[in-house]
């Protein structure tokens, strides 16, 4: 079965998670800023890169060094048209839900409501892996709201696709998988969002 992200316009992703009613795209924004001034990274990888939300928030001065792995390539072509300035900017067509990745690691991996729809398989074994000596793992999952409302109704009749294809992914359990593979908890927080909903965001030593 084809992935649905593949057939979803940027510009729907976008609008639907700006809208008011979801106002996601900001507040991934800002956790995306708080993992980066918590780290201070010189190097970054971002899973699910989309179009490049939140990449302004890097410091050019301070990174050399940028990933962006995404599977829809019209999402990448949007990246590097938007940030062309970044430094050491590579883009990776990948599904993280089915391949396996095999790049050189980075100080900072960032992965924002990635595992609630590419699992928590392949997809974690790619995210540690890019991770390198002393480095951290940010992690974005989204907490249970409004019952029925796992992907928010934003007005954009695309994004309903992607509902068969998302399922919550409990906090405490993804850090004890992390443990497992020798990664420490060493910050979280909470978002609060519409519909009851919020994110939590946790980062995680490499040991």
């Amino acid at each position: 079965m084809p992935n649905p992200w593949t057939d979803i316009p940027l510009a729907d992703y976008e609008g639907h998670m700006s809208a008011p009613q979801v106002r996601q795209l900001g507040a991934l924004s800002d956790l995306f800023a708080e993992a980066i001034a918590l780290r201070h990274p010189a190097s970054i990888a971002v899973l699910g890169v989309a179009g490049g939300n939140g990449l302004e928030r890097i410091d050019a001065k301070a990174v050399r060094r940028v990933l962006g792995l995404d599977l829809n390539p019209l999402y990448l072509d949007a990246v590097r048209q938007r940030y062309p300035d970044l430094p050491g900017l590579e883009l990776h067509c990948i599904d993280l839900a089915e391949e396996t990745v095999h790049i050189e690691p980075v100080q900072l991996v960032h992965a924002a409501l990635v595992f609630e729809h590419a699992g928590v398989a392949r997809a974690l074994e790619s995210a540690t892996s890019l991770v390198a000596a002393g480095g951290a793992l940010s992690v974005v999952l989204q907490l249970p709201g409004d019952a029925g409302q796992e992907v928010g109704r934003g007005g954009f009749a695309s994004i309903q696709k992607l509902a068969s294809h998302f399922s919550l992914i409990d906090p405490a359990a993804l850090r004890a998988s992390l443990e497992e593979r020798s990664f420490q908890l060493i910050y979280e927080t909470r978002k609060a969002l519409p519909a009851a909903k919020e994110f939590w965001m946790g980062i995680f030593l490499r040991q």
